[in-house]
């Protein structure tokens, strides 16, 4: 699962941009790297692919994410602390009132993560178990490719882990503070935008959505944690794994654009980067 779905665009500005979402990055000294920027919901938009893709996933050896499902769920959880005891009266009838429409259980609900409850909160109810970066990888292990995580768990959930738990908890409160409407109109916006394929886009409007619910440092400093350290820990790991093996990397669309987004990254490392259709 990526981080979170409404802040998976987290891209600032960038002097490296171009159009596209996938890509094919080539070495004369590495094995070929195919990069697909993803979303993670499934909504049937972004799970219909196209030829080329498929075309790419047989073609190589390694599929990789972001990371894969923890196997333990108490990384999900708060280590101590109930969410009774730390939410007014209005907001836990909008926390069980949500709680009901993503067909959760409360017990859980009340122990679990405010940044990761307030992501789940602020997206829409899921159809199915594959948004599509895990249907990407369900094709990839029908394919017999090896999957990989590029991350832990415990390293992918340690961005948002972070943030203290007074900024976690403005996190949910700004979530339950939004109205259905504009959620939905958001996340309308952040598809199409999506389909699209621009990255400049795309900042503008997560600056506009996300950025627009937090504090300014609050926002920057997840910006920072979210993208920028992690971005140098998976353009090394990538580009280390590429040295003996052909590479489908399926990863949040805002890891691969901006000066320190992994497609100047791999740039920078020797590889030639061809935009695909």
């Amino acid at each position: 699962m990526s981080l979170f779905t409404l802040f998976s665009f987290l891209c600032s500005a960038s002097a490296w941009a171009a159009p596209g979402l996938f890509w094919k990055a080539e070495s004369s000294a590495d094995k070929t790297i195919y990069l697909f920027g993803t979303i993670h919901t499934d909504d049937n938009r972004v799970t219909e692919f196209s030829p080329a893709v498929m075309n790419a996933l047989e073609s190589i050896d390694v599929f990789m994410m972001e990371t894969q499902a923890p196997q333990d769920n108490r990384i999900l959880m708060m280590p101590d602390g109930n969410l009774k005891d730390m939410l007014t009266e209005d907001e836990l009838d909008k926390v069980y009132a949500l709680t009901e429409f993503h067909v959760m259980h409360r017990a859980n609900v009340l122990r679990m993560k405010p940044w990761l409850l307030a992501t789940i909160f602020d997206s829409p109810r899921p159809l199915t178990p594959f948004a599509q970066d895990n249907l990407l990888m369900t094709k990839a292990e029908d394919l017999g490719k090896e999957v990989r995580g590029i991350e832990s768990p415990a390293e992918h959930f340690s961005a948002m882990d972070s943030l203290s738990r007074d900024e976690q908890l403005l996190m949910l409160r700004a979530v339950l503070k939004r109205s259905d409407e504009q959620k939905s109109d958001d996340y309308e916006h952040l598809i199409k935008t999506y389909l699209a394929g621009d990255s400049d886009k795309l900042a503008a409007l997560d600056e506009k959505i996300t950025g627009g619910m937090l504090p300014a440092a609050v926002w920057q400093r997840m910006r920072s944690k979210l993208l920028d350290e992690r971005n140098v820990l998976m353009a090394a790991r990538i580009t280390e794994a590429a040295k003996s093996k052909s590479l489908f990397v399926a990863i949040g669309a805002s890891h691969l654009a901006g000066q320190g987004g992994l497609l100047a990254r791999l740039e920078q490392a020797g590889f030639k980067l061809s935009p695909l259709k």
